[in-house]
């Protein structure tokens, strides 16, 4: 589904998982892999064809998200807002994801999350309406690897978002 089927009334909600990482040093300062140096970009360039472009990015602190941000947004161009950072999204559980959703300003309509698992799966799931697209909420169901995206079309605020309100439209993985 493209922007353009969105509904008009409607905010747009992007959770992506961090791109592929590398192991062998703690965990907060694990950088990406090559792979993962190339899956981010080809999100961010999958998010502008389809129209799901962020006006705000929130990202964990870590070094891998910081850096698919910066892949992503790269990839973006001149759409690309500068994203905050939230060290509360390090290693989140679903509920700080969902938090961090609903302090976004009301004048934010385009908003990205980039976290870690399995806090962005169990955001999604809880998330997701009944009348989501089934394939990308069984996708979601399955699995949530490195670079996977979810877009969900919210209708209302976002400090009103709640479980079970978001309908998932797309889901990618990179």
């Amino acid at each position: 589904m493209s922007e353009l089927s969105r509904r008009h009334d409607s905010r747009l909600l992007i959770i992506m998982r961090h791109a592929e990482a590398d192991w062998g040093m703690d965990d907060f300062n694990r950088p990406l892999t090559t792979r993962g140096h190339s899956q981010a970009p080809q999100a961010g360039a999958w998010l502008l064809e389809q129209g799901f472009v962020p006006e705000m990015i929130i990202s964990s602190a870590a070094l891998r998200t910081r850096q698919t941000t910066t892949w992503v947004s790269d990839a973006l161009g001149e759409k690309a807002p500068t994203a905050s950072l939230d060290e509360r999204l390090y290693n989140a559980p679903a509920s700080a994801i969902t938090t961090a959703i609903n302090y976004a300003p009301d004048t934010v309509n385009a908003l990205m999350v980039v976290a870690h698992l399995p806090g962005v799966q169990d955001a999604a799931l809880q998330l997701m309406r009944p009348d989501s697209d089934y394939e990308a909420s069984m996708e979601i169901s399955y699995g949530f690897a490195p670079a996977s995206v979810a877009v969900f079309e919210v209708l209302g605020e976002w400090d009103q978002l709640v479980d079970g309100e978001a309908r998932l439209i797309a889901f990618k993985t990179f």
